[in-house]
């Protein structure tokens, strides 16, 4: 037996479901025939109705009384007529209708409470700040992870940085305790021989304790040894407090000015170790006014396209910043004589965990967060790569941020 494949009877709802549907609208829906006789009304047409009209929907409103003037000529004329209904207190309608003449002149209205409108607004705007604050929030731990993670990587240089300094000055301070005890010694020699009744007869042995101790040394060498402890100290406080600028969140900080130039000293303060070795760094610093700005968020930037430019450079390599001023902006330049970006990669290095180094030395967030610190900022980051040549960063700031932004933070 031969089978036919007969297409499936298209099945149109009823009436009924229609009804039903509409019933469930927030819209006024009304359905008049030609005469003006009212066919049909959803429950939102009728509350509507009797909110905003003196009669009811149910005592005869005809479609001449819900419609303004012309609108129903207009209606029937061009087959549609849209408009704003105002009544008393804050009541607004947006009416929209429509004819049709297929089937018998029909009239089809649909209501909109423009207050109801404006509450799906203000709940929208309600939600959409709310998002606004949860995004700002996750981009704030974004960045801070970010920060946190370059210190991870850079722990061991920065511990080497401190260690130097704190193991001369703890060999120092060893030494300084054996010229304690030599000066001690003197000191004594000198009270015997100022107790003796013949302080002269002393001499010899004075002279033989100086000898021994070597205090001629020691008064050459102990103005040099509390130098350098002192410097070696200095040494420490400046990358303990150039680490806790740079880790500060930005909720502890605010728009101010700064020196450009010291955020650089104090980002290749936390960094050098990771350069000296194999780097020959070049500095040719501008003369640069304040610029407002939130440090620690710049000097990430400083610090994340540094390393890149260090980890770039194979076995010997030049690192150069330069600064410069062009009237409302400033530029911090870092260029590398690295192997340079390959043309296909320069699109994409500012996007999102896009990374061109081994798996484990980067994740990928580094340029991507610097794009968008610079660009809360009102700058931008110009590239320009080629390949055997390397890599030149140019960040282009403007002096004073527009007021709206500073209110806003």
């Amino acid at each position: 037996m031969a089978v036919t494949n007969t297409p499936a009877a298209t099945v149109l709802p009823s009436l009924q479901t229609i009804q039903g549907l509409a019933g469930r609208m927030f819209e006024g829906i009304l359905l008049y025939d030609g005469a003006s006789r009212l066919v049909y009304a959803n429950a939102a047409a009728h509350r509507l109705c009797g909110e905003c009209y003196p009669r009811d929907l149910s005592s005869g409103l005809t479609l001449q009384q819900l419609l303004p003037g012309d609108a129903l000529a207009q209606a029937r004329a061009e087959g549609r007529w849209s408009g704003h209904l105002s009544f008393g207190g804050d009541a607004i309608l947006m009416v929209h209708v429509y004819f049709g003449a297929e089937h018998g002149e029909h009239f089809l209205v649909l209501m909109q409470d423009l207050r109801q409108v404006r509450f799906h607004d203000q709940e929208l705007l309600r939600r959409h700040a709310e998002l606004n604050v949860r995004l700002t929030a996750a981009q704030e731990k974004l960045l801070q992870s970010e920060k946190l993670a370059s210190i991870g990587q850079l722990a061991a240089g920065v511990a080497h940085e401190i260690n130097n300094p704190i193991g001369y000055v703890h060999s120092n301070l060893g030494s300084l305790q054996e010229y304690l005890h030599s000066l001690f010694a003197l000191i004594e020699a000198y009270e015997r021989a100022l107790r003796s009744p013949d302080p002269r007869a002393m001499i010899p042995e004075i002279d033989q304790t100086r000898a021994r101790l070597d205090i001629d040394f020691i008064s050459r060498d102990l103005p040099q040894l509390m130098t350098e402890s002192r410097e070696g100290i200095e040494r420490v406080t400046r990358i303990v407090r150039d680490l806790k600028d740079f880790s500060r969140s930005e909720r502890d900080e605010s728009w101010k000015l700064v020196d450009l130039h010291a955020g650089l000293e104090s980002t290749l303060n936390i960094i050098w170790n990771e350069l000296k070795y194999k780097t020959t760094l070049e500095k040719h610093y501008g003369t640069l006014p304040p610029v407002e700005c939130l440090p620690s968020e710049l000097n990430q930037v400083f610090m994340n396209i540094l390393i890149n430019a260090g980890q770039a450079i194979g076995e010997r390599g030049t690192i150069r910043v330069q600064t410069g001023h062009d009237g409302d902006h400033v530029w911090v330049e870092i260029a590398d004589s690295g192997p340079g970006i390959p043309p296909e990669a320069q699109a994409r290095i500012f996007d999102p965990f896009f990374t061109t180094k081994p798996v484990g030395k980067g994740t990928g967030l580094g340029l991507s967060i610097s794009y968008g610190i610079v660009a809360k900022h009102h700058g931008r980051i110009d590239v320009d790569s080629r390949i055997g040549e390397g890599s030149r960063f140019r960040i282009v700031l403007p002096v004073r941020q527009p007021q709206a932004t500073v209110e806003a933070v």
